[in-house]
Order: C-alpha cells, then sequence, then structure tokens
C-alpha cells in the first residue's frame, strides 16, 4: 500500500486519532504513578475552597454516580412511556447504533441524488416529499405519532396549545409530526403570525431529541457500573454516543433571535421546577440596556413595517455564540462548548471561533441543525453560513479524551452527515435557499419542502406597470446579460423621454449589481445620481434623499440591503426601475406607494419597470402570484 495514498481517508483519520488518545492515556498512566506514600507521612486536611469543580463536564466522561447533577431534562422515564432502548422508537430506528439508514445503498442513493418526490398534504400543510428511490415507505407512514415524546414535555405543551388559536395548534401538530419522524424540514412559507409557535414546536423536539439522547447514555452508565460491582463481563451494546457532547445547532441572524430561543426553549422547562443558571447575564449581554429605548418596540402600530419591527427589536448584533447545558433541575448558559447540549449561535461568530481555535471539532456530532430567519442571514454574509455547514460532521482533530467504546459505529465511519436532521425556516424561498436543500443534506430517511400557493401582492390600482423579460439559456451567464440589457436597452430607452429620466429610482436587489450599476452612473458624466446603500452614513441619506427630492439628482440608486435594514420612506418617486424582482415582495408594494406621500400624485403619473428573466421565477411568484407567474415564465422559457 502507497502510504502517500488515503491519508485523509475515515479510516486513516480515525486511527490517527486512536493513536492520539492512547499515547495520551499512557502519559496520563506514567504520570499518576508515583511512589507508595510513607506510612508515618504528616497527613494534612484539604480545605473545600481549595476543590475546584469543572463547571461543564463533558458527556464523554460521565460516570454512574454523577447522575444527581448531570440527569437529564424530562424527569423519570418509568412515568413517560418512552423507553430510550427501544429499538422500535423512531429515536432508535433513526439514530440508534444498529440503524439501516447508513447502508452503502442508502449513502449512494443520497450522493447520486436519487430521490422519488411526491407532493402530500401533511394536515393543513401542503409538502413535497423527497425519499430516496429505494425507500418505498408511503410519506403517510413517515409521520411519526406525537406519543414519542415523554409525557413530562407532551403534558404541558399540550396545556398551552389549548390556549392557542385552532389554526396555529394545527401547524404545529403537523409540523411535529414531521420533526418526530427525523425528517429534513424545509419550510420556506413561515408567516410572521406562525413563527413564534413554529419556534416553540421546534425548541420543543430538540429537547425531546436531547432527553432521549441523554437517557441512553445514563442507563448505559447504570449497567456498565452494575457490571462492574457484580464482577462480570460489561454489556457490549453501549455505543451511544459521539465524538462531542454538542447535538443540537441553531444558527441565527441576531442576538435578540438567541434570546427569542431561550424563551421557547424554557417554556418546556418552567420554574420552579427548573433553574436557568446565569439567566441574569445572558439578559445583560442579549438583550438591550435597561436604559435603552428600543424605538421600533415602542413606536405606535403602523409607524414601521411589521415584519421589520419584529426582525430588528432589540440587541440586532451579529456576531455570537453561546453554549447551553441540560440537566434534570437545569438549564445552564454559557456552558463551555464541549461540555454543552445545545449551542447558539451566528454564523459570524461561529466562523470567528472555529478560525481562532483552528478547530471545529464541537460540530463533528451534530444531530439535529436548525437554520432560522434565513432571509435576514441571506442579507448579511451567506458564505458564513456556507462555512459552518462546511465544518460540520467531519471527523475531529483531536480525541478530546473520547471513550471510544461508546461511540456509535456511524460516527467512525464517518456517515454522521447521512443522519443529521436539518430544518430551515424563511418566510420566503430563493435559489440559494433551494440549492442548500436539494444539494447539501443527506439524510437518508427523507426530506420534506413546504409549498405555499402565493397570492398577488397588493399594489395601488392604475399605475402603469411593465414587466420586462430578457433572454438567458444559463444562469452563470445572467449578471451579464442583466447588465447588458440594462445599459444597452431599457436604460437608453428611459434617457430619451423627459419624464422618465427624472425623479426616478433604480432598486437593485444584488449587492454585486449593485456595485456593477453604479460603477456605471460614476463613468457616465451626463448623469446626475445619488446612491442609498447599506454602507451610507446617517449624512450620506439625509444628503441623498434631500437631493433626489428637489429634483437636483434624477436617478437615485437603492440597495435592497440598504432597503432592509433601514426601510425610509423616500418622496419626490414618479419613476420606479426594478433591475430584478425584489426578494422580499413586500419591498415592491412599499416603493410603489411611495410617490403618493406627495401631494397631488395621482396613479397615472407613476411607471414602474421590473427587469426579470426565467431564473426570478421565485421572486416574481411572491408578487404576481402564483398564478400569475406562469404567463410571465412564458415568454422566457
Amino acid at each position: 500500500m502507497d502510504l502517500g495514498e488515503n491519508v485523509n481517508t475515515p479510516t486513516t483519520r480515525l486511527l490517527t486519532l486512536l493513536n492520539v488518545s492512547a499515547l495520551k492515556s499512557r502519559k496520563r498512566t506514567r504520570d499518576e504513578d508515583s511512589p507508595a506514600p510513607k506510612l508515618n507521612k504528616r497527613k494534612t486536611v484539604k480545605l473545600v475552597e481549595d476543590i475546584t469543580l469543572d463547571p461543564s463536564p463533558s458527556i464523554l466522561h460521565d460516570r454512574p454516580n454523577n447522575e444527581a447533577d448531570d440527569e437529564v431534562v424530562g424527569g423519570d422515564e418509568e412515568n413517560d412511556g418512552v423507553d430510550p432502548q427501544d429499538i422500535t422508537s423512531p429515536y432508535e430506528q433513526h439514530y440508534g447504533p444498529t440503524t439501516d439508514l447508513v447502508s452503502e445503498a442508502s449513502r449512494n442513493s443520497v450522493d447520486q441524488r436519487r430521490w422519488t418526490s411526491s407532493r402530500e398534504k401533511v394536515g393543513t400543510l401542503r409538502t413535497v416529499f423527497s425519499l430516496r428511490n429505494e425507500d418505498i415507505t408511503p410519506p403517510s407512514k413517515k409521520l411519526a405519532r406525537q406519543t414519542a415524546i415523554p409525557q413530562r414535555l407532551r403534558g404541558p405543551f399540550r396545556a398551552r396549545q389549548s390556549k392557542q388559536a385552532s389554526d396555529q395548534r394545527q401547524v404545529q401538530d403537523d409540523l411535529l409530526s414531521i420533526l418526530s419522524a427525523h425528517l429534513d424540514l424545509y419550510n420556506p412559507a413561515l408567516s410572521l403570525e406562525d413563527h413564534r409557535s413554529v419556534r416553540d414546536v421546534v425548541a420543543l423536539h430538540a429537547l425531546d431529541h436531547i432527553t432521549k439522547k441523554r437517557r441512553r447514555v445514563l442507563k448505559n452508565n447504570e449497567r456498565l457500573a452494575h457490571a462492574k460491582a457484580a464482577s462480570i463481563s460489561p454489556p457490549e451494546d453501549v455505543q451511544d454516543q459521539g465524538f462531542t457532547r454538542p447535538s443540537v445547532l441553531v444558527l441565527l441572524p441576531f442576538r435578540s433571535s438567541a434570546l427569542a430561543w431561550l424563551d421557547a426553549l424554557t417554556t418546556h422547562t418552567p420554574s420552579p421546577a427548573y433553574q436557568i443558571e446565569n439567566h441574569s447575564r445572558f439578559l445583560s449581554e442579549y438583550a438591550l440596556p435597561p436604559d435603552a429605548v428600543d424605538k421600533l418596540a415602542v413606536a405606535e402600530p403602523g409607524t414601521y413595517p411589521r415584519d421589520h419591527v419584529e426582525t430588528f427589536k432589540g440587541n440586532v448584533d451579529d456576531n455570537f455564540r453561546v453554549g447551553i447545558k441540560l440537566t434534570r433541575k437545569s438549564v445552564k448558559l454559557f456552558a463551555d462548548f464541549y461540555g454543552c447540549d445545545i449551542i447558539f449561535a451566528s454564523p459570524l461568530g461561529l466562523r470567528m471561533s472555529i478560525e481562532k481555535e483552528k478547530s471545529a471539532d464541537f460540530l463533528s456530532s451534530i444531530e439535529i441543525l436548525v437554520i432560522d430567519q434565513m432571509n435576514a442571514l441571506a442579507m448579511q454574509n451567506w458564505e458564513h453560513v456556507q462555512y459552518v455547514l462546511s465544518n460540520m460532521n467531519n471527523l475531529p482533530k483531536d480525541s478530546h479524551d473520547a471513550d471510544f467504546s461508546r461511540i456509535k459505529p456511524w460516527y467512525l465511519d464517518g456517515h454522521s452527515a447521512y443522519l443529521r436532521q436539518s430544518i430551515f425556516l424563511s418566510p420566503f424561498e430563493t435559489p440559494e435557499l433551494r440549492a442548500l436543500f436539494n444539494t447539501t443534506l443527506k439524510n437518508t430517511a427523507g426530506k420534506v419542502r413546504v409549498e405555499k400557493i402565493w397570492p398577488a401582492i397588493q399594489v395601488p390600482e392604475s399605475i402603469d406597470q411593465m414587466f420586462v423579460p430578457f433572454d438567458c439559456a444559463n444562469p452563470k451567464d445572467e449578471p451579464e446579460k442583466r447588465f447588458a440589457y440594462f445599459t444597452t436597452q431599457l436604460l437608453p430607452r428611459v434617457l430619451k423621454s423627459a419624464v422618465q429620466s427624472a425623479n426616478a429610482v433604480i432598486f437593485i436587489p444584488s449587492s454585486f449589481d449593485f456595485i456593477r450599476v453604479h460603477n456605471y452612473f460614476r463613468k457616465q458624466s451626463s448623469l446626475s445620481f445619488a446612491v442609498l446603500s447599506e454602507y451610507s452614513t446617517n449624512q450620506d441619506i439625509s444628503r441623498a434623499r434631500e437631493t433626489f427630492f428637489s429634483g437636483k439628482k434624477a436617478f437615485l440608486l437603492v440597495s435592497e440591503r440598504f432597503h432592509f435594514y433601514r426601510r425610509y420612506k423616500i418622496r419626490g418617486i414618479r419613476n420606479i426601475i426594478f433591475y430584478g424582482p425584489p426578494e422580499h415582495p413586500h419591498f415592491f408594494s412599499e416603493f410603489l406607494s411611495f410617490p403618493f406621500l406627495d401631494d397631488g400624485v395621482e396613479a397615472p403619473d407613476v411607471m414602474s419597470k421590473v427587469i426579470y428573466s426565467k431564473y426570478d421565477k421565485f421572486k416574481l411568484e411572491r408578487i404576481v402570484g402564483t398564478k400569475g407567474v406562469k404567463g410571465l415564465m412564458e415568454g422566457v422559457l
């Protein structure tokens, strides 16, 4: 065998880990081999204050006698009716050490993207199931019964549900049946009204997962301790762990989002039965200071768009990460990453942590991935999300004192990505999100995408709206084709009209397109224009708005990111050119309503043009509706 080949295979890397772990173990043994103490050696008393305790012991160091501190949230399994080692349970069938979901045939089917898709109704949800070709189980049989959740969690949840509207209860029940079957879930149709209830049910699912995982570990600890006490051979079926303890990762855009998720999590662990440790510190770091005034939260309803208030109220810092450890009677915040169960983090915060430590080993054993508010993450830096995903479920670089006899076989084989459940939540869909769902998710159990029939968005009546298509056969050529069409055909026609070339806003969704158009305008000495981008200062914004409104500047270039973060109302508009349909559909209606902020403006005074290609289908569907988009697509397909 050529030793220079296959050095990065899972087997080679695993052997390296085992060797390193063995060396460390022998080193500790030599260090502990001290001479026998003298019989007449003076004894000293060690004060309690001198004893230091590890605040966040790792799951890989659990001992049978530590259950008082590390029993899992959820209570006594004897009263729950759920056996964590029942091989027929959905949890064991998916995450058990002998699951058949990671067979070579299953993995090959996923790698080659051999999926069979079918549209199904799950309660009131319109969904598309994608299952492996050889998986002949009907989608309806995939769904799990809610009795799979322990009664101690399910009971209080049902009590809270009884106080909700019936349609929200139905949404929660429908999603829970999908989640409990450990299918990937992609919901790109999450409304503001349902966001909180969906967040609560996903938090319940994550808590249920951790409960079952920890109970299995603790029960096996007892079995091993009993075998040792009875001087009998230890049981061999005790593979119940990953390489590291964290098993749930929740990616969020802002600290305020993490605060909302903690509230969702702790609704299932209420006081006084549970204590939240370091809660005051969490509030001080993730909420606004006590003397701060949140103008979005205190404003009169209608002052700001509701979606803007829900997204940006509270602490909007996008650089954070926090570990959460769950025990029988407490939720411990700010736990060490290698000693926690759940990680709340922003993609930026997690990336900075990985690059600083030069290790992403704490992501090696993630079994549930949740990405919430994906539309906001797309407005930040999507590359950070891709970076985090590329570092998940890889074999670790260090052993972290793992007991390899307790690690599940599919972890050792490097197949954990095929069992990770991913949950994507967004108010709408983009090609980037669909590509992530189609190409990066490997869950062999299958995946479910929620569909929505979009109504046409409401805009002021009698406005002259034109949807202008351009031909493009390849998505890679789309930016070039769009720019060429805009600069050689549409803009010259606009400039020939004295009416259309004044008081004109050019709305540009893509940041890359915005830079390109901005540079083009700078080179045209005959064009007078102002700019509003996400990098504009308050002074820049005031100057641009004033010069445009007064007519000193004929054009105003506006990036979608600017409007997403700032949401200013712009006066003086008579003509609107959408360089592409906006990702956020309500931005379209908002800009069409801005001209009427000025007195005496009638609908015939306003003109709107939208440039689009066949690759803008998702965006157009949210504007003209699911039925209306078919007619627009006929001219470009």
